[in-house]
C-alpha cells in the first residue's frame, strides 16, 4: 500500500487557477421581490422579480436562479413562466400544472436555473414573467405582505469567469 502525504495548503494562499480551468465565481448578486402580481390573462406580465449585474468579462457565464410562490384559483390550472435579459427570452417554462390536492387555494413554487452566455461587460438586467393559459387566476408572491416566506420572490445572478 503506497502511502500518499498531503500539504496542509490554505486557499488564501491560491491566486489564480491553472490556465483553461475556468468557472470561478467572481461575483453574486441577488434580487427579491414581496410585491405581488395577479393574472387571469394569457398575455404575459411581469412578475416583479429583476436583478442586475454587469460582468467583469465578455468571456464570463451568469449562473441565474429564481424561486417564486404563486396561488391558483382552481385545479388545473396552467401557468407559463419566462426568464428574460433584458427583452431577450432566455428559458421558458410552459404548461405547468399547479394542481394540488389539499386546496384549490395553496401556494406552489416555481422557478428556474439557467446558465447565460451575455457576452458583454455592460450592466445586464434579469426578469420574470408568467400568464395563465388556460383562464384561471395565478397570483405570485400570494403572500407579499405577511411573515410567510411564501411571499418573497428572489434571483440570485453568478458571474462565473469563463
Amino acid at each position: 500500500m503506497a502511502i500518499i502525504t498531503l500539504k496542509n495548503n490554505s486557499l488564501s494562499n491560491i491566486s489564480s487557477l491553472p490556465a483553461g480551468v475556468g468557472g470561478k465565481v467572481l461575483q453574486v448578486v441577488t434580487g427579491a421581490t414581496y410585491v405581488s402580481t395577479t393574472s387571469t390573462s394569457a398575455t404575459y406580465a411581469d412578475t416583479n422579480l429583476t436583478a442586475s449585474i454587469t460582468p467583469s468579462a465578455t468571456s464570463s457565464k451568469i449562473l441565474i436562479i429564481t424561486n417564486q410562490f404563486m396561488r391558483k384559483d382552481q385545479n388545473n390550472t396552467y401557468i407559463g413562466y419566462k426568464l428574460f435579459r433584458g427583452s431577450t427570452e432566455l428559458n421558458y417554462i410552459g404548461d405547468l400544472i399547479t394542481y394540488t390536492q389539499n386546496s384549490d387555494s395553496d401556494a406552489n413554487g416555481i422557478g428556474t436555473t439557467y446558465l447565460d452566455s451575455p457576452s458583454t461587460t455592460s450592466s445586464i438586467t434579469y426578469k420574470t414573467q408568467f400568464a395563465t393559459l388556460n383562464g384561471g387566476t395565478i397570483t405570485i408572491q400570494a403572500d407579499a405582505g405577511s411573515a410567510n416566506t411564501r411571499g418573497r420572490g428572489s434571483m440570485t445572478l453568478m458571474e462565473i469567469a469563463g
